[in-house]
């Protein structure tokens, strides 16, 4: 059995090292995406996560969604 020691002890240090573990868990996470469906689908889904993350944390600071979009898209037609 795995003492529970040695748990809280992995627990602590992992919590001491937030930046390196989640680094190290999306790495592992690519690289599976990598193996099983290519580089170019997986390009495609970091891509499309970056910008759902943009988007949500600029939904989060409460910017309004349309003015967001005019910065970033070109204006529509009026009528």
């Amino acid at each position: 059995m795995v003492d529970k020691e040695k748990i809280s002890r992995l627990i602590q240090m992992l919590g001491n090292n937030k930046g390196k573990t989640v680094g190290t868990i999306i790495g592992f996470i690519i690289a599976i995406f990598i193996l099983t469906i290519g580089f170019f689908k997986t390009l495609f889904i970091v891509i499309c996560t970056g910008l759902g993350y943009y988007i949500g944390k600029k939904s989060d600071s409460q910017e309004n969604l349309r003015d967001f979009l005019d910065k970033i898209l070109p204006p529509g037609k009026s009528n």
